[in-house]
């Protein structure tokens, strides 16, 4: 839900590497968890793997240990283990650019954003454009969107560009409009909407496609930025348990620097990516899927595609009116049949197709497309849908169709509920809210349900997501017994969204994503159960160290999380 921006940033060091030797491991004496192939908890108190980062065997309460037959013995000493958390819907050089740019995702108020647009402006006397994301009138509760005119008052002399949380507007100074040409001449593209004041000068807010008229215009970021970002990025993940991520919308500067830290065997979050549209996925990756690379590290699954906007820039496409702009329906990016000419050519190179809709019509175009496509692409396809954040209650029956035939996939962000609760009773009324990130509604059609956070949108913290798919409730336990508490799901749904489900949907689930003989040692020791903790104890937990492949690659222990040891990348 982002668009690439440029920034100007010297590399970040990379994560060290300390490859370990190359023996059996038996870590026992740990109080381990994973979803089993039947979907339900098992419980397991060692496990072994070998010196490729193999799980050879897990030992389960009553069965012996085994004595011998390893070279390293680690004594978990009690602790919880966890298989590594997998986070289905990322942008991963957008969650490291957005920690390396200036970020107003905690600003609660106009004010207080420029205030910290100014700040930056003074710490970067250097930068000729300055770049940033996070903006959100909604929690401002502006009423409005904001104005070039209010960046010009605290910066002026050079080009300010700034996404909106979503990704799905950008807001812009006058110096920023001024380099792109945009005037009050200027014509939105198909898709997109320049937001225009009474006397018909643009004020500064582009929405959706859009945004591209001032985002081509910023300087490009350098192969070393991308660079810093990914390793930036790495160390988000690994803080908060994540092992594996999807990254939705790879360009193909962002695979470029996936290689690159591969072959220097840098790359230790495993990344399934979807390229940025058909035409990049194929730059990409020619005719199909790649092999997976560097030791199950690396693949490209698929292809990203988009249907609309996001509710918050009322660029989610709905089958009537909004309720609190009753002018727009919001706004579609593809048709029916160009959203099922662009799937068809996909599907014909067996690329797994992902697309973005949220609002309930661009999910019923989705769907229509699907199961009209399902007739010749057959099989276990697992076309994704991202985000489904409202989907018409009577367009449910379709999605179980369809998740018979072709095994679709409802990849949803559960902490987007929290953020969006009352946004969201705004933009949709009281009649839409049903179909309202529906989790267990949409699980309960037989749709695979993977769960992610959406990042930079939101943090990359599967813990708070864990936590608000058991209850419905955000960080301040409102509203009281959860929003539409009908959706909450069960414990083992959620951990398997974060875990064996996620793999699942990125067609890992033999790979990783469980603890389990012949898949990656990938876990996390916490200090929270996440089986018997309260919702508000899982969004609290703290990840003691991350794991990936049989190497430590975070400890909470040592300054910045210490150094990677993951075993060495294998092409």
């Amino acid at each position: 839900m982002i668009t690439k921006d440029a920034i100007f940033v010297a590399a970040v060091s990379v994560l060290a590497v300390a490859a370990p030797a190359r023996a059996d491991t038996l870590i026992d004496n740990v109080a381990g968890q994973t979803i089993g192939a039947d979907g339900h908890v098992e419980r397991f108190k060692a496990l072994l793997y070998d010196g490729a980062g193999v799980i050879k065997a897990v030992i389960r309460e009553g069965e012996k240990t085994p004595k011998k037959g390893f070279t390293a013995r680690l004594d978990g000493k009690g602790r919880i283990l966890l298989p590594g958390l997998i986070d289905a819907h990322v942008h991963v050089m957008g969650t490291g650019y957005g920690a390396l740019t200036l970020d107003l995702s905690e600003t609660n108020s106009l004010a207080e954003a420029l205030e910290k647009i100014a700040a930056y402006a003074k710490a970067h006397p250097d930068r000729p454009w300055l770049i940033g994301r996070g903006w959100n009138q909604e929690r401002w509760k502006l009423g409005r969107f904001p104005t070039a005119a209010e960046i010009d008052a605290v910066v002026a002399d050079r080009p300010v560009w700034l996404d909106r949380v979503d990704g799905h507007a950008g807001w812009a100074n006058t110096a920023a409009l001024k380099a792109a040409g945009v005037t009050a001449a200027s014509k939105a593209p198909p898709g997109g909407e320049i937001i225009h004041s009474a006397d018909g000068a643009p004020t500064g807010v582009l929405v959706d496609n859009a945004s591209e008229l001032v985002s081509s215009h910023v300087p490009p970021p350098t192969a070393r930025d991308h660079d810093a970002a990914l390793a930036q990025a790495q160390r988000l993940f690994f803080k908060r348990g994540l092992t594996a991520v999807a990254d939705m919308g790879s360009s193909m500067q962002d695979w470029q620097a996936f290689r690159r830290a591969g072959d220097a065997n840098q790359l230790y979050i495993r990344i399934m990516a979807y390229g940025d549209g058909i035409e990049n996925t194929v730059q990409i990756g020619g005719p199909g899927p790649s092999p997976w690379l560097y030791a199950d590290r690396l693949r490209l699954n698929g292809v990203k595609l988009y249907m609309d906007g996001a509710l918050g820039s009322r660029g989610a496409w709905l089958k009537t009116p909004y309720h609190d702009k009753p002018e727009t329906r919001g706004l579609p990016r593809l048709n029916q049949t160009q959203l099922g000419n662009l799937m068809s050519r996909a599907a014909m190179d067996n690329f797994q197709i992902a697309v973005h809709a949220i609002g309930d019509e661009a999910n019923a175009v989705l769907l229509g497309a699907m199961e009209d496509l399902s007739a010749t692409y057959k099989g276990d396809r697992r076309w994704r849908i991202e985000h489904a954040q409202v989907i018409d209650p009577a367009d449910w029956p379709t999605l179980g169709r369809l998740a018979k035939t072709i095994g679709v996939i409802a990849s949803m962000q559960p902490v987007h509920q929290t953020s969006d609760r009352l946004m969201a009773e705004a933009r949709l009324g009281p009649d839409r809210l049903k179909g309202a990130y529906a989790w267990a509604s949409l699980k309960g059609t037989g749709a695979g349900l993977a769960f992610g956070s959406d990042a930079p949108v939101e943090l990359p913290d599967p813990w708070a997501g864990l936590a608000t798919a058991l209850s419905r409730e955000d960080e301040t336990g409102a509203p009281p017994s959860g929003w539409q508490p009908q959706e909450r799901v069960g414990r083992e749904t959620a951990l398997a969204g974060y875990t064996s489900a996620a793999a699942h949907a990125g067609f890992a689930e033999g790979r990783f994503g469980r603890i389990a003989p012949g898949q990656r040692a990938d876990f996390i020791f916490v200090d929270t159960d996440p089986m018997t903790a309260t919702a508000a104890q899982i969004r609290r937990t703290k990840v003691l160290e991350t794991w990936v492949g049989g190497g430590k690659v975070w400890d909470a222990s040592k300054p910045e999380g210490g150094a990677a040891s993951a075993e060495p990348a294998k092409k």
